[in-house]
């Protein structure tokens, strides 16, 4: 079953004002698809901005904040607010809370949270959904750097077909809740 959907996206708003309607989009399609949120428990930024559109519409969101981030920032009322000890417990509680994993637009920590999601994947430690709300093209330069990888032999290229890509909220989690994982032997 698919109903707890982790998404990782920016604690800024980034200069486009587009990536906020593309976040009011995909809370939208979450309500409507009746999938709970889990996120990093923020209040700033493109996060917040996702939490708070999807409680504002009665969806339950799931947020899970590292103590030294929950001293210093202001809160949301949340469904429920897991305070963890650190940014390693923080995405473990979030993956195990999680069926799958997408990421709109962010900065490092998205990425760095994407990547260890795929390495997860990759190693055999999950077969969840990962996908990539590809806004106005975001993470074109992403894709092309993961293509690259694969062509010079530092990633199996039939694993890139494990990652679900698309613009469009709807048909992202569409093809995420339909998704069946290609098995890829890492080490053969």
């Amino acid at each position: 079953m698919f109903h707890n959907l982790c998404v990782f996206c920016g604690s800024s708003f980034g200069n486009d004002p587009s990536y906020i309607e593309e976040v009011h989009t995909f809370g939208k399609t979450l309500v409507q698809e009746k999938i709970n949120l889990v996120y990093g428990g923020g209040n700033n930024g493109l996060m917040g901005e996702l939490a708070r559109y999807v409680l504002e519409r009665n969806g339950e969101v799931v947020g899970v904040i590292p103590k030294k981030i929950h001293e210093n920032v202001e809160h949301l009322e949340l469904t429920e607010l897991i305070i963890v000890e650190d940014m390693h417990e923080r995405k473990a509680k979030m993956y195990e809370r999680a069926d799958g994993f997408i990421a709109l637009p962010g900065g490092i920590g998205t990425i760095e949270e994407l990547a260890e999601s795929l390495t997860w994947q990759q190693i055999g430690y999950h077969e969840k959904p990962i996908g990539i709300l590809n806004s106005n093209g975001f993470y074109d330069p992403l894709l092309t750097l993961l293509k690259h990888m694969a062509e010079q032999g530092f990633l199996k290229e039939n694993f890139l077909e494990n990652l679900i890509i698309s613009d469009d909220a709807q048909t992202l989690l569409q093809a995420m809740k339909q998704f069946k994982p290609i098995s890829v032997n890492k080490w053969s």
